[in-house]
């Protein structure tokens, strides 16, 4: 027997009601960007006059870093995490001024404020380090371009104040990089 279509179509948004019900995630899912970049295609002659000895640009907005040579023969594109809020998110020009493997890392003052039980040093070697194995130290006080060990992160705002790459990306960028490479932050 076939019921009239009304009812059928009545029939289908009750069970689409009830799947949603039973399985709330599964609609959130559809619509979550979480833990991936939306990357945004950028020229550095938009944002830098010239190369120089290279160029940075980190985009909060889609999460994503360009890395331009000083010659412009490279182009890099990498997910990124990025602060987790705009109190935390420092943007502007700034550039590299120390290149650090294995880096030491000191929580800032107003971390340890935030979350006393945290240790006031992490050496480089340890696992739970959160710089990962290299840094790129900016000329703002706190502020790095880092790896990190939990994945997690990348692809959402989730730092105090510091851009992340997964590890193989800050390995790669390291090599690449030199210091005087200018960087701005959107």
């Amino acid at each position: 027997m076939t019921l009239p279509t009304p009812r059928r179509t009545l029939l289908l948004g009750a069970g689409t009601l009830l799947a949603s019900l039973a399985a709330p995630g599964l609609l959130r899912a559809q619509d979550s960007r979480r833990n991936a970049s939306a990357f945004v295609t950028h020229d550095w002659r938009d944002h830098f006059e010239t190369l120089g000895a290279g160029a940075i640009l980190a985009d909060t907005g889609s999460t994503s870093l360009h890395y331009w040579s000083g010659d412009g023969e490279e182009h890099r594109v990498y997910p990124t995490s990025v602060p987790a809020s705009d109190e935390l998110t420092r943007r502007g020009y700034t550039e590299v001024v120390e290149k650090k493997v294995a880096p030491t890392w000191t929580p800032t003052p107003s971390m340890r404020q935030r979350f006393p039980e945290w240790p006031a040093v992490v050496p480089g070697n340890d696992p739970l380090n959160p710089l990962g194995p290299y840094a790129l130290y900016l000329s703002w006080q706190y502020y790095r371009i880092h790896g990190t060990h939990d994945t997690r992160k990348i692809g959402r705002p989730s730092s105090d104040g510091c851009i992340g790459l997964y590890n193989e990306h800050i390995t790669e960028l390291f090599s690449l990089v030199r210091v005087g490479t200018q960087v701005r932050i959107l």
